[in-house]
């Protein structure tokens, strides 16, 4: 589950210097361009995490300083610096104080920008605690956050300034008791993809257990396309976090629970919405070992999970479909790949009318039918809309979302779930291997939560359904991703 950018829309009305939304005027700020700056000229091999509130409400958004502090090694790419991706809702910069030059950027997403979509933020304010990560400056820099606006282009949102030497700044690395082991290790940190994994809701007893899940659920990530042929570009490292008691908060469910990293199902309502709001535990945590990218092992069974552009990806891991959960969350947290399925009910409040292209590589709104952001995959004589049979999947999918629904509404044992999943599965794989243009690239109507008017590139795809293979629309975003932390 991830936001998709057009659900935004009304909401983003930035200019580049708002004045309401800023803490000090971005004037004098230059703008961002795809150079990259000598490492060792501009930073040291550590790095600097910047851990702020984001509160607001449907409307309006404020930043606040928490704390700067030491968070280990520096595990990015010492040569690549500016983030070309062009990805995710959010932004950061980082300029020199000195001269305004562009030292790093980085996109992301948050769960703000999420909770800003829905019901409860038009009704109340809420607060989340956020951090972004970078090199360490030698000297003093300006920090800049930007938002996509209405027109799909990052605008400032905020700025603060951070002098390392100054006394608000830590630089000493947090002493880290959890225990710590190797997954997988191929080479030094700033020429691979360095994941750390965390586990929630797993006891002292059951550490043994979370081995066996990372080293199970990795292994059936890197048995899928492009990870299996870039599986030497990873690192993947784990932490351990016991927990007094086993599994985690399900609220639909009225069990409640006080663990590590507070993971919690029914995020924004959604009782298979997992997530956790903690993001300073997380953080100091995660720091005990070099990373880019988070996946957090969750100890129960019943089906959820999440997964939030450049913060982590959460799943059930004892669940029938654990396999399917970590590569479709992992490829929202890692590529920010949109969503495609568009019949299962969803928290966020969508607009009726797409009028802007979502940010996300893997959807489009077809607002220009000639330039197709994955032309260069379509067969000549591919017609754009790509005609599948719709209505016979609209129809079948919509009767097992309404069987989900009677599921939990009377407590089913999660193998009941598991089985309708799996019906599911067959029956649509079955579906689609019959279906023209299987297999092409093409734009097929019905994406991104949107029955109508957005598209996805192949008529079946792992973020579409729960078949376990990505598009090559998806694959090639994903290495893209992968390039940019190995170059």
């Amino acid at each position: 589950m991830t936001l998709n950018i057009l659900t935004m829309k009304k909401r983003i009305l930035y200019t580049l210097c708002l004045g309401v939304m800023m803490m000090i005027p971005c004037t004098g700020i230059r703008g961002s361009d795809n150079s990259n700056v000598p490492f060792a000229i501009y930073f040291e091999d550590k790095t600097m995490r910047l851990d702020y509130f984001h509160s607001g409400n449907s409307d309006q958004e404020h930043f606040a300083v928490d704390r700067i502090v030491s968070d280990g090694k520096w595990a990015g790419s010492k040569t690549l610096l500016n983030d070309d991706l062009n990805l995710g809702l959010y932004r950061f910069e980082i300029f020199a104080k000195e001269n305004d030059v562009l030292l790093f950027s980085e996109g992301f997403a948050s769960i703000f920008g999420e909770w800003q979509t829905t019901g409860e933020a038009k009704k109340e304010w809420g607060a989340f605690h956020e951090s972004i990560r970078f090199p360490w400056p030698k000297k003093p820099v300006k920090v800049v956050i930007k938002k996509r606006n209405n027109l799909n282009r990052f605008a400032a949102l905020w700025n603060t300034e951070i002098d390392p030497g100054s006394r608000r700044v830590n630089p000493e690395d947090l002493i880290q008791a959890n225990n710590i082991f190797t997954v997988m290790e191929n080479g030094p940190t700033e020429k691979k993809v360095d994941i750390v994994v965390l586990g929630d809701g797993y006891s002292k007893e059951e550490m043994g257990k979370f081995r066996g899940d990372t080293q199970r659920l990795i292994d059936a990530m890197f048995n899928v396309e492009p990870y299996k042929s870039r599986k030497a570009d990873f690192n993947v490292r784990a932490v351990e976090t016991p927990a007094p008691v086993s599994g985690v908060s399900r609220p639909h469910f009225g069990v409640f629970k006080r663990t590590p990293l507070s993971v919690h199902y029914s995020s924004f309502d959604s009782e298979r919405y997992a997530l956790t709001y903690d993001n300073r535990t997380v953080r100091d945590i995660a720091a005990a070992v070099p990373y880019e990218s988070m996946i957090i092992l969750i100890n129960e069974r019943t089906y959820g999970g999440g997964g939030i552009y450049g913060l982590y990806a959460s799943l059930a891991a004892d669940n029938a479909f654990s396999d399917y959960l970590i590569i479709h969350e992992f490829g929202h947290h890692f590529a920010g790949l949109a969503d495609e399925y568009y019949t299962s009910q969803v928290s966020y409040e969508l607009d009726e009318k797409i009028a802007v292209e979502p940010w996300e590589p893997n959807v489009t709104a077809l607002l220009d039918k000639d330039n197709l952001k994955w032309q260069d995959l379509v067969k000549p004589g591919t017609p754009i809309p790509t005609p599948w049979e719709k209505g016979a999947f609209d129809a079948y999918s919509i009767s097992i979302q309404k069987e989900r629904q009677r599921l939990r509404e009377t407590r089913a044992k999660e193998e009941v779930m598991e089985a309708l999943f799996q019906k599911e599965k067959e029956k649509e794989i079955e579906m689609f291997s019959k279906m023209k243009y299987a297999g092409a690239a093409g734009a097929f109507e019905g994406a991104a939560y949107f029955s109508k008017g957005m598209y996805r590139s192949a008529i079946n795809c792992i973020m579409f359904t729960r078949d376990l293979t990505f598009c090559p629309v998806c694959q090639r975003s994903i290495s893209r991703v992968i390039d940019r932390y190995t170059r």
